[in-house]
């Protein structure tokens, strides 16, 4: 970390779409941080709803980047990383609310040069003793997992610090690693880019852990979800996977990756003769993902060629 090696500047990075009735408390939550060694970037991916007016008007030490088109929130969250200044980058949904000493607890991880990524401690907004997100897990049949999704929160994941990744609702990412990895993937969209990021990272040898205090209330899927989450949640497991995934470990693990696959198909076509388009979508973008595969062997090739993890290190991380 450059400049001042115990307080590194942070850039809280918040990518926004037509977003605007939740900045006002995402943002009045950043201004009360106990860390102030940060800045903050707001990404308007050309929103319709008054959010640019809105910043300019209320949030004078709030800096924007604006996107003329809208290109997805990899893009978007590329584009705020690209305008940073920090030696950490924080990656923040914009329907959260955060704790006073959330950003500290973040930035703690990273006196550990191994440290890569530092996962939040998500909790649902209107029940807020309820688990979103305890950090990302990885499964040997190619599912990324949020541990603890709708638990309640008892403290039962806080002394188990290392994680796969973090959600990129609520994550900090060294600079170093950030940009050794070439930051999320853009022809994602959405959805995944994060896994993805995690995958690469885990493969050029950085660690992640999680911050049982850094704790984050989220809206779930407020600004996204639905058809749309279902098309690209279905279309880019099998693209990460495809592009992450040692060879040795898709030849050991590919009943797994297959069988769960098939399940995802098969509730999903059910789903869909009942009437579900969300159902429908994610099928649909299953089949586009497999369809797609030859396009994604460059992508490939260039990841696992940069690797640094032997193969047995990446299987330990792995949930049987």
């Amino acid at each position: 970390m450059s400049e001042t090696l115990n307080f590194p500047l942070a850039s809280i990075i918040i990518p926004t779409y037509n977003g605007l009735r939740f900045l006002p408390t995402c943002l009045e939550a950043l201004h009360g941080q106990t860390y102030t060694r940060h800045e903050i970037i707001v990404v308007d991916d050309a929103s319709s709803d008054e959010t640019a007016s809105y910043l300019q008007a209320t949030e004078p030490a709030v800096r924007v980047v604006q996107m003329v088109n809208n290109r997805g929130l990899a893009a978007a969250c590329n584009a705020g990383a690209a305008a940073a200044q920090g030696d950490i980058l924080v990656m923040l949904n914009n329907d959260t609310e955060v704790e006073r000493p959330w950003l500290a607890e973040l930035i703690l991880p990273f006196a550990h040069p191994e440290v890569g990524s530092v996962a939040s401690k998500m909790l649902l907004f209107d029940r807020r003793t309820v688990l979103h997100n305890a950090g990302d897990m990885m499964g040997t049949d190619g599912i990324p997992r949020n541990r603890g999704v709708w638990e309640e929160d008892r403290g039962q994941y806080d002394q188990d610090m290392a994680v796969f990744g973090g959600c990129g609702g609520g994550v900090a990412y060294r600079r170093a690693m950030w940009e050794q990895v070439h930051g999320f993937d853009e022809d994602l969209f959405m959805y995944l880019e994060d896994v993805d990021l995690a995958w690469q990272a885990r493969l050029a040898g950085w660690t992640a852990v999680f911050a049982p205090r850094a704790r984050v209330y989220h809206h779930l899927s407020a600004t996204g979800g639905g058809v749309l989450a279902s098309y690209y949640t279905g279309r880019n497991t099998i693209w990460v996977l495809y592009k992450n995934m040692p060879a040795s470990l898709l030849r050991r693990y590919w009943p797994a990756i297959i069988m769960a696959q098939l399940r995802i198909a098969g509730a999903a076509a059910w789903a869909g003769l009942r009437g579900g388009a969300a159902a429908r979508a994610r099928l649909r973008g299953q089949l586009d993902g497999l369809r797609t595969l030859p396009r994604l062997r460059a992508k490939r090739a260039v990841v696992q060629a940069a690797r640094r993890a032997t193969d047995e290190e990446i299987d330990s991380l792995l949930l049987r």
